[in-house]
C-alpha cells in the first residue's frame, strides 16, 4: 500500500493509490504524467473512462482513474506483463511527485 501524507486511505492492493479529497482532472493528469516519466508510450488517454494505456518494452500499463460517491479518486496501475518488476512502483512513485506528495 502506498503512503500519501494528509490523505485518507483504505486496504487496497499495491500500484494504487487513494486521495481524499481529489481532483479527477488533476489526478487523470498526474497518472498520465508518472507513465510518460517512465518512458511509456501512450496508446490510450481517455479521460471520459478514466483510463490511460501505454507500453514500453512489450509491457504493457493501464492506468484507470475512479472517483467514488464519497468524492475520493482511487487511482490504479497495473500490467499482465510487466517484465520490469519495479515498473508499477516507479510509475505510482512518480505519480506521487506529480500530485505533490
Amino acid at each position: 500500500m502506498l503512503l500519501l501524507a494528509g490523505c485518507s486511505y483504505y486496504a487496497v492492493p499495491a500500484g494504487t493509490v487513494v486521495t481524499t479529497p481529489a481532483s479527477f482532472d488533476r489526478s487523470f493528469a498526474a497518472a498520465s504524467g508518472a507513465m510518460g516519466d517512465e518512458n511509456l508510450a501512450l496508446t490510450v488517454e481517455d479521460r471520459a473512462s478514466g483510463i490511460v494505456a501505454g507500453v514500453l518494452g512489450g509491457s504493457s500499463v493501464t492506468a484507470t482513474v475512479r472517483q467514488q460517491t464519497d468524492g475520493s479518486i482511487i487511482v490504479q496501475f497495473n500490467s499482465s506483463d510487466a517484465r520490469d518488476p519495479t515498473l508499477l512502483q516507479r510509475i505510482s512513485s512518480s505519480y506521487e511527485r506529480h500530485m505533490g506528495r
